[in-house]
Parts: structure tokens; C-alpha cells; sequence
């Protein structure tokens, strides 16, 4: 067997230890260092020293919603939830019937023992019943971050839980200091006064986020012309902004899913993933990913609806995968809405073969042709940036000159970033980074999926973080890159390590053959990767080593 065919032979990812978690792709003052060579990471749940949060909110006398849900949440996550009891609440499945807030002095008598033995990374807020626990909470809060989620009114119907005092204080105290809130539609309305259906969801994030919060994500955006069987949640924050989508789920007999306290299940569990170090966005994906897993195993309590099932399982369950749209696919139309669902139920889509081997990047197109007759590569790149003395003269014939020297070869070449010089000059293979992609215009990007479905030209995507993940995957292509797998200087990049634990979770979640990348400079960290579930193993320094050699050091 040689040497290339031996790669393919490479041990499953499904034997490697696990469970499989993820780790935070950017630095944090939470994010610990990851060995990049370490296969498997701790479970969050064998946290021996779990990230502290509070929620500060009511209690269900039904069990299905407030700090009920928000604990059994929290566990999911691992992490240490204190339950800060800011009202006491007379409900079951079909209603509230009362609601009793806590004086003032009780919620500060709360707070106050709390802070003294254990302060919080990230104050979580749920029904707050009263102005003054608003006013109890920011004063013991500290440095902590701030998820609120505006419990204005009970989902299952009944009492009203927000005043005109509660909502000035929403307005004007909590959400100019908050990192996150997460109302829903009609919530979202209510906090800025606006009629009811006047305005499209992403209009309403950007107001809200004009009111001072950091981030805004507007849950169970799924209007009926547009979701078109999807559940949408709209992100709008500094780092990512766009639609994140999943299945929308439905009980037995198409009867409504179980989902008392759904909200205060997805605001916890960003709460949770904040703590532990995660960006906003990457926060944000792992909350929908667990209320979506914990809203399919919901389970009946009661005549109404019936509490979620939150399982700590969720984080390497692909089908809890979303995907996401862009900051300017406000509306999208309905070939998105096709290739997001294709994503989603991974049988409606026929995906191309995709060959399991090493991959090498090179800047020299006089290059291409000596990379190739190495016989070590099933895939070569060509990357040239635009830069001092590169015109579009220089680059066409570069090209050119790539395809040229490829034609007739079994390897596959990929052109990066020059899309359409690349299609002029009868390239096939397509790489494009997430900011490239994000720069083309609507026409652009429609152009690029109709030569994919009608000439059959190949894309691949690079992300570095979950949520980036998620919007490669929203674009269906050819394969994900992840990386920087280990440190590397060829790009100067804000992202942490990822490392073989990670590569193994992209993997296995992506729904799409997954390139590593980054670093790759011995010949026991390629072989790593694809034993860890990667398609290819990207070399871009060495790939002039494994050429002279025929491999590494």
C-alpha cells in the first residue's frame, strides 16, 4: 500500500476518547490555555472548580420555567448556578395564577451573602417582579457580565409581570449595562414601545442595541412567510450579526413542543458558555444548540406545555448544529432558505466526493506543477495576495499558468480568493476566507451558487470559531477549514490555538469534510489530524519539505 493510500487508512475519530466539547477560539480572561496536542478535553460537567453564575429570578410552583429551568440548564453546562429568588410565583402548565415579589431587602440579604463567598463571572436576570430588585441587583453586581432575559409576561398566558416602573428600569438601569438580553418578539416590542408586527425583527435587535445593550438576540424570530420550516433566532453584536437557524421541532401529532421555559433556558445557557470563556457569538450558538437539543426532549408535566430537557449530550449531537446567515441576509430569500434546510437535514443534500489526504498551500504557481508530480498531495492551493507589485495582470497569468500545469492531474486545485479571475482562466476549485465571502455583494454570491450548481465548481469556507463554523455552514460548500490548529506565524490572527480536541469536535459537527490548518510542521501532527476525523491536513511551510522528502521531521 503506499504511502498516500496509507493516509486514508487513518484510525476513525470515533475511537478516539470522549465526549467531545469545545474550547473558546478567542483569548478571554476565563479561557485557559489549551494543549493543542491534547486529543480530549475534561467534560464541563467534571469541572472541578465550575464558573459561578447567579440568576436572579422567580420561582415555578409548576417546576417548568424560572429558576427551575435555569438550573437544570446550568447543569447541562457545568457550571455553578445560584438561585437569587427575586419572586415567588403561583402557576402551573396552563397559567400564572400570582405572582409575589420578595421585598427588597430580602433579594439585597441574597445578593449580599452571595458576593461575600461567591461572586459571579455572569448575573443572569428572569422575572424580576419589582423596580427595586433591580436597584438591589446592580448595587452587588460588581464586574460581573449581564444576560437579561425581560420576563414581561408568562408564554403559557395569565398575570402581567412588568409595571411601568419594572420597565423603565429594563430600559434605562439593565439594558445600557447589559452584555446580552434576549427577548423575544413580543418582548422586544413592549422595551421600545413600538406597535406590535410594525417592524422586522433585525430592525428591532438594532434599536435595542441603539438603547446601550452590547448584544441583542431576538428568540423565536420565526415568522411564518420566512422560516419556512426553520426556527430563527436573530444575534446582532459586535463580532457576528445575522440570522442562526435550526429545525423548528413540533410534538407528537404536530402538537406544539413542550417548551415552558424555553427563554430562560437559552438566557441561562449563554450565561453558562460566557462564563466559561466563550465569545458572545460562540456563547450564543451554544444556547440555541442546547434549548433546540433540550426543546426536542421536552416531556409532559401537566396538561400544558410541558418543561425542556436540557442533557449535557447536546454539545456533540450534530443535529443540534445550526447554521447562520450574515450580517446583510436580513431577509433571505428562498435558495438560502433551501441550501440552510439542505444543511439541516443532511439527506436532502448530495454532497461531492471529497479525497482524504494531505493538502498544500503555496504562493509560487511555478510551484504547482513540481507540488503535484510529489504525488504526496491530493490537494493544492494557490494563494496569492494582492499586495505592492501584484496587478491583476500578474495574477491572471499566475493562474493561468496554476490551472495549466494542473490539467489532467488527480489532484484537485484550489485558487484562493481571486473567484472570478480564477473562473475566467478555467479554474474549478474555489477557496474564499469568511471576510472575503462576507465582502461580495448579493449578485456575487448568487453568481458563485449558480456556477457551484450548474458547472459543479467546488468552495471551500475557513472559519476559526463556532459561530464561523456555523456561517460557513450556512453556505454549504465543499469543505470547512478549521485553524489555526497550532501556533503559527504565517498569518498574524487573533484566534487561539485549536488544537486536535477541537478538530475533533468540527469534525464531527460540521455535516461537511473539515481541512485543518496551521502550524502542521512534523510529520506526527498531520497524522494527528486526520486520525482526529479531519478530511486533509493542510501544509503550508513544510509543504516544500514533504516535496524534497517526502516527509517531515
Amino acid at each position: 500500500m503506499s504511502e498516500r493510500e496509507n493516509r486514508r487508512e487513518s484510525p476513525a475519530a470515533s475511537a478516539l476518547p470522549s465526549p467531545l466539547v469545545p474550547h473558546p477560539s478567542l483569548p478571554s480572561r476565563w479561557a485557559e490555555a489549551v494543549d493543542p496536542d491534547l486529543l480530549a478535553l475534561r467534560p464541563w460537567t467534571d469541572d472541578p472548580e465550575p464558573p459561578v453564575i447567579w440568576s436572579v429570578a422567580g420561582t415555578d410552583s409548576g417546576g417548568g420555567a424560572g429558576l427551575s429551568a435555569d438550573t437544570r440548564a446550568a447543569a447541562a453546562m457545568g457550571v455553578h448556578l445560584c438561585p437569587v429568588v427575586a419572586a415567588v410565583t403561583a402557576q402551573h402548565s396552563r397559567g400564572v395564577n400570582a405572582v409575589f415579589p420578595l421585598p427588597a431587602n430580602q433579594v439585597r440579604a441574597q445578593l449580599s451573602a452571595l458576593r461575600q463567598d461567591l461572586p459571579p463571572r455572569v448575573v443572569k436576570t428572569g422575572l424580576l417582579a419589582s423596580a427595586a430588585t433591580v436597584d438591589a441587583l446592580l448595587a452587588q453586581r460588581g464586574d460581573a457580565l449581564l444576560v437579561v432575559d425581560p420576563v414581561l409576561r408568562a408564554s403559557a398566558g395569565g398575570t402581567a409581570f412588568c409595571d411601568d416602573s419594572l420597565l423603565g428600569a429594563y430600559r434605562h438601569q439593565l439594558m445600557p449595562q447589559a452584555a446580552l438580553i434576549t427577548p423575544n418578539r413580543r418582548e422586544a416590542e413592549r422595551l421600545l414601545g413600538v406597535p406590535a408586527g410594525h417592524l422586522p425583527v433585525p430592525e428591532l435587535a438594532a434599536m435595542l442595541r441603539g438603547r446601550g445593550a452590547q448584544a441583542v438576540v431576538v428568540t423565536g424570530g420565526d415568522d411564518a412567510a420566512l422560516a419556512d420550516g426553520l426556527s430563527l433566532d436573530w444575534l446582532d453584536s459586535p463580532l457576528a450579526t445575522g440570522w442562526i437557524a435550526l429545525p423548528r421541532l413540533s410534538g407528537r401529532d404536530g402538537a406544539p413542543a413542550h417548551h415552558h421555559g424555553s427563554g430562560c433556558t437559552f438566557a441561562t445557557a449563554a450565561a453558562a458558555a460566557m462564563a466559561r470563556g466563550f465569545a458572545l457569538p460562540d456563547a450564543v450558538i451554544l444556547a440555541k444548540m442546547l434549548t433546540w437539543s433540550a426543546l426536542r426532549d421536552g416531556h409532559a408535566a401537566g396538561a400544558g406545555p410541558g418543561p425542556l430537557r436540557p442533557d449535557r449530550r447536546f454539545i456533540e449531537d450534530p443535529r443540534a448544529m445550526p447554521v447562520m446567515g450574515f450580517d446583510d441576509e436580513t431577509a433571505p430569500d428562498r435558495a438560502t432558505l433551501t441550501r440552510w434546510r439542505e444543511m439541516l437535514w443532511p439527506s436532502a443534500r448530495r454532497a461531492a466526493p471529497f479525497p482524504t489526504g494531505l493538502y498544500a498551500i503555496t504562493e509560487r504557481p511555478e510551484r504547482i506543477a513540481a507540488i503535484a508530480v510529489s504525488g504526496q498531495f491530493e490537494h493544492l492551493q494557490l494563494r496569492i495576495k494582492r499586495g505592492p507589485g501584484v496587478d491583476e495582470d500578474a495574477l491572471r497569468a499566475a493562474i493561468r499558468a496554476a490551472v495549466r500545469d494542473m490539467a489532467g492531474r488527480s489532484s484537485t486545485l484550489w485558487i484562493n480568493d481571486h473567484w472570478r479571475l480564477a473562473l475566467d482562466e478555467g479554474a474549478r476549485a474555489l477557496h474564499l476566507g469568511q471576510e472575503d465571502w462576507a465582502a461580495l455583494d448579493t449578485a456575487a454570491r448568487d453568481e458563485l451558487q449558480q456556477r457551484r450548481a450548474r458547472h459543479g465548481v467546488r468552495l471551500g469556507l475557513s472559519s476559526h470559531s463556532l459561530w464561523e463554523l456555523c456561517r460557513a455552514r450556512g453556505v454549504a460548500p465543499d469543505y470547512i477549514a478549521c485553524g489555526p490548529l497550532w501556533s503559527t506565524t504565517t498569518k498574524d490572527m487573533p484566534w487561539l490555538p485549536q488544537g486536535l480536541a477541537q478538530l475533533r469536535w468540527w469534525s464531527r459537527m460540521a455535516g461537511t469534510p473539515v481541512v485543518g490548518i496551521g502550524g502542521v510542521l512534523e510529520d506526527r501532527q498531520w497524522r494527528a489530524g486526520l486520525a482526529a476525523g479531519a478530511s486533509a491536513m493542510c501544509l503550508v511551510r513544510a509543504a516544500e519539505e514533504m516535496v524534497a522528502n517526502g516527509r517531515l521531521r
